[in-house]
């Protein structure tokens, strides 16, 4: 039986992909094990799925000055021993690796044990942990051509894995869920797994004008919801959607979302009209600017800096994409149709320890 190990973790950008892998992996037989963090929000993901879960010491690699940043090279020290023993334990036959902090420990103790790694990069860049996980890696998967000037002769474009779920959503189910009664369009609104403030903010300074046109649907994040607004008609909060979240696509004509790799792939995979906010410079290496960019460029969305977001732009571009869905979706359809599951599938059979 062939063995894999999946690691990633920090965000469910880091986890979705490996979850979209999972029922082709089972489906061909592997024994399939996971390594993350021993409290992020990957633990309650891969649980769910009836995964071997194991959780390791991980710092976090920050581009700021913090203390903690005196702590973190003994927690990823720590993280090196704990993933070594896992792995020696487990002998895979190979490591497969989207990204985040946890990962740095895992890949570099397969290098160590001379286990094969796979690793994806969603991002138009690099991230600094998949920078240094690179140096062990046999092949770098990535999402974007332009991201292949970036990675070398290791860089293999496959696109993003998504998971075959979100295709087989119900809009009458979505409608039920969401306990909508009026027939509008709908709004779907998420601001990432963590949620952001200024998005959730903003959205709810203009609900009241958006709610004349749209139902509006709003991820808004873990503890974010806004107990006050829990009677307004048309409007449904929830902190985060798991096995839901296909019907809720299906019922989505428009969506508001930052600009997460994995996030774009599904909303190109799923054709929704959509309006970008990235996240800015301030609260991140400026990545999302960059997936932003590109889809603006190919006309698969509008974007709007996070700087420049107030309750009128928001609304004029929400309505602005609307009013022209059909050009977003026509766009979207002349898009790459293959999925990326099956590539990065390939390349991590092809890279196997026999």
């Amino acid at each position: 039986m062939m063995k894999i190990v999946l690691t990633g973790g920090g965000t469910a950008g880091h986890v979705t992909p490996n979850i979209a892998l999972l029922p082709l992996l089972r489906a061909e037989g592997w024994e399939i094990n996971y390594i993350g963090s021993k409290a992020g929000i990957e633990k309650e993901l891969i649980e769910a799925e009836n995964i071997a879960y194991y959780g390791i010491s991980s710092g976090k690699l920050r581009r700021y000055l913090s203390f903690e940043n005196l702590k973190d090279p003994f927690k990823v020290i720590k993280g090196l021993g704990d993933a070594y023993k896992i792995l020696k334990e487990i002998d895979p036959n190979i490591v497969f690796s989207k990204g985040g902090y946890v990962t740095v420990p895992v890949v570099m103790a397969a290098k160590m044990l001379k286990i094969p790694v796979v690793i994806h990069e969603s991002d138009m860049t690099p991230g600094l942990a998949n920078k240094i996980a690179s140096k062990g890696a046999k092949k770098i998967c990535v999402n974007f051509p332009e991201t292949l000037k970036y990675v070398g002769k290791k860089g293999v474009l496959t696109g993003t894995p998504i998971r075959k779920e979100l295709f087989q959503g119900n809009r009458a189910k979505g409608k039920s869920i969401c306990e909508f009664t009026i027939g509008k369009p709908t709004l779907l609104v998420m601001g990432g797994s963590l949620g952001s403030v200024k998005v959730n903010s903003v959205l709810r300074e203009a609900l009241d004008q958006l709610l004349v046109t749209y139902n509006v649907v709003h991820i808004c994040g873990k503890t974010n919801l806004d107990e006050t607004l829990k009677e307004k008609k048309g409007y449904t909060q929830f902190e985060y959607v798991g096995m839901e979240l296909s019907h809720i696509f299906a019922l989505t004509d428009i969506m508001l979302s930052r600009a997460g790799a994995n996030s774009l792939a599904e909303i190109v995979a799923l054709k929704i009209p959509n309006v970008l906010i990235p996240l800015s410079k301030q609260a991140s290496r400026g990545d999302q600017i960059l997936n932003a960019d590109s889809m603006v460029k190919r006309g698969y969305s509008e974007a709007i800096q996070e700087e420049e977001l107030d309750v009128n732009i928001l609304i004029n571009t929400i309505n602005k994409v609307y009013n022209n869905k059909d050009f977003y979706r026509n766009s979207m359809i002349s898009a790459n149709k293959l999925s990326g599951t099956e590539k990065v599938l390939k390349e991590i059979k092809e890279h196997c320890k026999i």
